[in-house]
């Protein structure tokens, strides 16, 4: 299986976030969408890092409470991680867990196609060894 095809079954939304908007701004929109990672857009380019909850966690260590106030572009991640939609999920799954990441964007072309999270993956996955097992009942029971 390809990223793509794992993007046409997640669909390809990718909820992302303005370098200048405040910590406390990516902190509320992650909250509202009940996602773990935004992508960070800036000066016309639709991705210059990305911003997860790993990244407030420790902000918040490291500042306190000042760190509310910041700007999303003095936390995010700037060295992104991406992969393309031609890669295969395995590859990507070896990506992440050599990374140690849980969200990749995918880019083609130099543009951004959407964003895998670790728990898309597993969710593909676990749907395949579903439909492993149903084929193998299936031809057991045929007999």
């Amino acid at each position: 299986m390809k990223v793509r095809d794992l993007l046409a079954h997640k669909g390809a939304d990718v909820a992302s976030i303005s370098q200048e908007r405040s910590a406390a701004d990516a902190m509320q929109l992650l909250r509202e969408r009940g996602i773990g990672a935004l992508v960070v857009t800036g000066a016309g380019r639709p991705l210059v890092g990305i911003v997860s909850e790993r990244d407030f966690v420790r902000a918040m260590a490291m500042q306190g409470a000042a760190m509310l106030t910041m700007s999303v572009g003095e936390l995010m991640s700037s060295d992104v991680v991406t992969c393309s939609s031609d890669e295969s999920v395995t590859h990507l799954m070896t990506l992440m867990t050599e990374e140690r990441i849980r969200h990749v964007p995918v880019v083609d072309d130099g543009q951004l196609r959407g964003i895998v999270s670790i728990g898309d993956v597993v969710k593909m996955r676990l749907s395949e060894l579903e439909s492993d097992k149903q084929s193998l009942l299936d031809y057991v029971s045929s007999w």
